[in-house]
């Protein structure tokens, strides 16, 4: 071979490499732009959902009123929605695992459409306790966690997690204000036409929008942990197996003991702001608006902010801690004044307790186990690359 066609074939080598190398830049900026559109569409689905469940939440004690039933009927079926809740949460995560984010989130959405629904035609007190059945799959905010665990890094993970604070909080800004208008100048039915009609198009949103995985999920990794996605979604043993790994059952106890308390006061706030506090439904709203924008507030200046200079665990014991204080408070509070004052508190130690918690169980379990989907990893779409550049070379 000549000199002159060994110069030819080495450029036209290097030629090749150059532009496979532009091809794969090319394709990281747009799984970038991808990856990033993704979890814009996850917060935006968790919005939509907390905001028609809290709309939903500030205007129930008014309309069980309309059917006769009394604030002890009214702490059951608050009850009833509570346990179909925390029934419901393992399995949902267990059938994300299954199916993966995409078909969590729409099932999650579609059980709000059916939630709504079924509330809108509440004549009866047994419809009514029946319309909290869906409860079981509407977790949007757990599927969105889901989503954003998919598509980020665990260094990135805390931060990413922690804006879906600003999701909460805007959804009960907006849900309590919109539900307390509605029932008071159109109706008590409306804010259930309306979360039924937001459901829907909620729905289209993560059929349309969220990605499908690029491929099944490899069952390698997970059965290195231990753990299998060929079991039921209903399997109790896959779901305890998960307590096994370090460090979750004791962060696992830590969220649901500590956070608790608060989530029933969440859901009897309108019946204690009706009957204690003597408010309204709009009033209640508003009140329900100001816990929102407290959320806001410390989710988006405080906790990313902490979180960057103080370990995860220190920031958990600051949570819990708070969380004691914030209870002897609320057992003292006899005034509207005094809520506003116990809720500064309450929302830090919410909104850190939620935020450390996720991000330390999602690091804690195998891939396998948090919905995550290989394909769309940061990192394994990096270490492809690497291998595709080193495969170039090799033949260059």
């Amino acid at each position: 071979m000549s000199t002159m066609d060994a110069k030819a074939i080495s450029g036209g080598g290097e030629e090749a490499s150059g532009m496979r190398s532009e091809t794969l830049g090319e394709s990281g900026r747009l799984g970038e732009i991808n990856r990033r559109q993704a979890i814009r569409i996850a917060y935006l689905i968790a919005t939509l959902e907390l905001t028609f469940l809290f709309m939903h939440f500030g205007i129930m004690p008014y309309f069980v009123k309309t059917l006769g039933l009394d604030s002890v009927g009214f702490g059951y079926l608050q009850t009833t929605f509570g346990v179909f809740q925390l029934v419901g949460g393992p399995i949902f995560g267990r059938f994300a695992d299954r199916f993966g984010t995409r078909a969590a989130l729409i099932l999650s959405c579609a059980s709000g459409s059916a939630f709504f629904l079924l509330m809108s035609i509440s004549t009866s007190i047994p419809l009514l306790f029946l319309s909290r059945l869906p409860a079981v799959f509407m977790h949007g905010l757990p599927g969105a966690q889901k989503v954003i665990t998919d598509l980020t890094t665990p260094s990135q993970r805390a931060d990413a997690l922690g804006k879906l604070g600003l999701c909460f909080g805007i959804g009960i800004i907006i849900g309590s204000a919109l539900g307390g208008v509605l029932s008071t100048k159109f109706g008590i039915f409306v804010p259930a036409y309306v979360g039924l009609v937001g459901s829907l198009i909620n729905t289209m949103i993560a059929m349309f929008w969220i990605p499908l995985p690029a491929k099944p999920k490899s069952d390698h990794r997970a059965k290195e942990h231990g753990t299998s996605q060929s079991g039921s979604v209903f399997s109790i043993r896959q779901i305890l197996h998960l307590m096994k790994f370090p460090g979750v059952m004791e962060v696992f106890i830590i969220k649901v003991f500590a956070g608790l308390p608060i989530g029933l006061f969440l859901i009897m706030f309108s019946i204690i702001s009706m009957d204690f506090f003597g408010l309204e439904a709009v009033e209640s709203g508003y009140l329900m608006s100001y816990f929102g924008v407290l959320q806001m507030v410390v989710q988006g200046l405080v906790v990313g902010k902490l979180s960057n200079h103080c370990t995860e665990r220190t920031l958990l014991r600051l949570s819990v801690f708070i969380f004691a204080g914030v209870g002897l408070g609320m057992a003292l509070m006899r005034t509207v004044w005094h809520y506003c004052i116990i809720a500064v508190p309450l929302v830090f130690a919410f909104s850190m307790l939620a935020t450390i918690t996720d991000s330390i169980l999602t690091k804690s379990v195998p891939a396998s186990d948090t919905g995550v989907e290989t394909p769309a990893s940061p990192a394994l779409t990096s270490a492809h690359k690497q291998d595709v550049l080193r495969h170039v070379r090799a033949h260059r």
